[in-house]
């Protein structure tokens, strides 16, 4: 179903401010990661504002879908998008890495509402997913589970592991989605391990998969769409972004995954954002 043009108009200035937003709590931490957060911006609005049936108010209703953040340190981005779902107030994004502060580094579910997992070692988080989604099938619940990996950690072992077990179980409610931006810490994932086609990989283990523009609104709701119609197997997502998306000066850069602005790069970014290098 084609997305309405008021909504996209809305997700689009959504995005807009999120992006705006990561820049600007990660200067004031001064620390933290905002390529893999930029460019995993349109997947999270699409997800909390489109796709998956969760409710700000019962954090914890059974029925809710089941996100599951793999790569910990885009956690910014998902911090905002949770704040700007009604998960907390908006005001205590700006604690993001204090002390004491329920937004940490990479996520800790027990400090912070709508949190399903903690994240920090990548690889884990499909693992947690499979777990999750076979809990569903055998009490034959109707909840989904979406796990968002960056495409670095796709050269953890554990990853693939829980690729075959989610084929042997066929579980059929699990989505994963992986932001193929092309950087990790590093350098250029290329370079770093040469992986060739994910989508061949996944495929040859028995993953239904689909490959899209993971900035595209249009792809990312036809695209989950789809996924929510296959039996029988596990559903992988590979979404083609920009690391830095929206900041040209950072855009497809691998010293931007774990770098943050200083205060004149910071001013020069959210002018960026402003004149709409989107």
């Amino acid at each position: 179903m084609p997305l309405p043009k008021n909504e996209f108009l809305r997700f689009q200035a959504l995005s807009l401010n999120i992006r705006q937003e990561i820049i600007r709590i990660l200067t004031e931490a001064g620390s933290g990661h905002p390529a893999g957060s930029l460019s995993a911006v349109e997947i999270l609005v699409s997800l909390y504002f489109r796709i998956l049936r969760h409710d700000p108010q019962k954090p914890n209703w059974e029925q809710r879908d089941r996100f599951v953040l793999s790569n910990g340190h885009i956690c910014p981005a998902l911090y905002i998008v949770l704040a700007y779902s009604g998960y907390f107030p908006k005001e205590k994004l700006l604690t993001l890495r204090r002390l004491y502060s329920s937004l940490q580094g990479h996520p800790h579910r027990e400090e912070l509402s709508g949190l399903e997992t903690s994240s920090g070692p990548l690889g884990c988080g499909l693992s947690q997913s499979c777990g999750m989604a076979l809990t569903a099938k055998m009490d034959k619940k109707r909840w989904r589970v979406v796990c968002l990996m960056s495409d670095g950690e796709q050269e953890e072992g554990n990853v693939w592991e829980a690729v075959m077990f989610a084929v042997k179980n066929k579980l059929d409610n699990l989505i994963a989605v992986i932001d193929q931006n092309g950087i990790q810490i590093d350098g250029f994932t290329k370079s770093v391990m040469m992986q060739g086609s994910l989508k061949e990989k996944y495929e040859a283990f028995g993953w239904q998969v689909f490959e899209i523009d993971g900035h595209n609104f249009s792809e990312l709701i036809d695209v989950f769409g789809k996924a929510t119609e296959v039996k029988s197997q596990p559903v992988a997502i590979i979404a083609n972004t920009t690391a830095g998306k929206g900041v040209a000066f950072m855009e497809n850069k691998p010293e931007w995954h774990g770098r943050t602005l200083n205060k004149e790069e910071s001013i020069r970014a959210l002018k960026e954002l402003k004149e709409g290098n989107v």
